[in-house]
């Protein structure tokens, strides 16, 4: 592979509060290894990736930061660059923020050339049923209602369960106990969750339920270059989730999947898409098809996987296009596996026969790893003085860790409609 440019710094986003993301420790070793100076945009307080050796320097934003104060705090950073930095978000919320800005950044950051409002289409889930539908990608039967009764209606028209989820997640208040993603079971249940979308601040869906099982959970993650080529990434499926059958990836693999590839590369190309994308997938038991759960316009968590022999994966495939050297990819390594160690701590244990990359340990970096240690100790023991169970509670964009049946910016669930 082509080295990176040095020269170029990096300026990694993460608006999500969450200590727990671990793709934004996987985004600084990949770049820091590379040789490229690091700076990190986001509140790292109670964060693990703040002991990380390669992290040149951290910029916080404030609390609840909108994105004029985010574009601030940018423009601040390029100002003490002093050169134009590859930008990366790490979040939905960072990667909205950072489209909606385009032209303030764009002379002080590199940046794909992504068409207008297509991260602001792709995330909205909404918008996203209509995407797949013109792309012919099979998705979740989803409802739109427009009052109380027709919500409960719905789901009586889908059959219960049925998944409920605020089409703009991103909106949803810090406070208040409302979850980006629910399961409904009930029609007094929707009526109640309808009623609760003025404090949401978008629409509320009602989402067919794929149930989850064994083999059934596949996700796609790539950089779409200048040329709309998808490069780096593969197809990986879910071996487990935390919580349980309802959660982020805590170990996966990767697995080829020419149908899941197939859709993901029909869906970009009409998009025009441009940058990292992850996306979520669920197997259908009855027919059998791949329905796309959600398409995040960003790394996901696990990008790491990803990393072929010479060491290629989806955020320096950004930094080398965007400062125009070539992408020569090594050899795909399926079979290579990626633990999340605080989630699956036994499979972290075991050595994968084709590789294997754990989340927070690193010989290199061993800082995050002992941090994040001292902290989930720490939380744990917390939600068991509290009576709570150990998950956490995530309401809207996470502030820890999901609790079983929610989701948070930066993570999945095994619910149908976040993969």
């Amino acid at each position: 592979m082509s080295p990176l440019d040095a020269r170029v710094p990096a300026v990694l986003l993460r608006i999500d509060r969450n200590p727990f993301h671990h793709g934004t420790l996987g985004a600084v070793r990949s770049l820091g290894r590379a040789g490229v100076p690091l700076h990190l945009v986001a509140e790292t307080a109670d964060s693990p990736v703040r002991a990380s050796r390669f992290v040149r320097q951290v910029h916080h934003p404030p609390p609840g930061a909108g994105p004029e104060e985010v574009a601030a705090v940018l423009l601040r950073v390029a100002a003490r660059i002093e050169r134009p930095a590859v930008l990366i978000p790490m979040d939905d919320a960072g990667a909205l923020a950072v489209s909606g800005l385009r032209a303030e950044l764009a002379p002080a950051y590199l940046l794909p050339r992504q068409p207008a409002a297509v991260s602001e289409q792709v995330a909205d889930k909404a918008e996203l049923a209509a995407l797949c539908a013109a792309a012919e990608v099979p998705h979740p039967v989803t409802l739109a209602p427009d009052s109380a009764q027709e919500a409960a209606s719905a789901v009586e028209r889908l059959g219960l369960p049925v998944v409920a989820k605020w089409s703009r997640p991103w909106l949803l208040p810090t406070a208040g106990g409302l979850r980006s993603t629910a399961v409904v079971r009930s029609p007094r249940e929707a009526r109640e969750l309808y009623l609760r979308s003025g404090d949401a601040g978008s629409r509320l869906l009602l989402q067919e339920f794929l149930p989850p099982g064994r083999d059934r959970d596949w996700f796609f993650h790539a950089y779409a270059d200048r040329h709309g080529t998808l490069r780096a990434g593969g197809t990986g499926r879910k071996l487990s989730a935390w919580p349980r059958g309802a959660g982020l990836t805590a170990v996966g693999e990767w697995a080829e999947n020419a149908r899941v590839r197939s859709l993901a590369e029909r869906l970009t190309e009409r998009l025009g898409y441009r940058g990292i994308l992850d996306l979520d997938f669920r197997r259908c038991g009855t027919t059998g098809d791949y329905h796309l759960l959600d398409f995040n316009p960003r790394p996901g968590a696990q990008f790491r996987l990803f990393t072929d022999t010479a060491g290629l994966d989806v955020v320096r495939a950004q930094h080398l296009d965007l400062t125009h050297r070539p992408l020569s990819a090594g050899v795909a390594r399926p079979g290579r596996v990626f633990v999340v160690e605080n989630y699956a701590p036994l499979a972290a244990l075991r050595r994968g026969a084709h590789g294997r990359e754990l989340a927070w340990g690193a010989a290199d970096d061993p800082g995050p790893g002992r941090a994040m240690r001292r902290l989930w100790c720490a939380h744990v023991g917390r939600r068991l003085r509290e009576g709570l169970p150990a998950a956490g509670a995530g309401a809207g964009r996470a502030r820890g860790v999901p609790a079983p049946g929610s989701v948070s910016d930066g993570s999945r669930t095994g619910l149908a409609g976040r993969g």
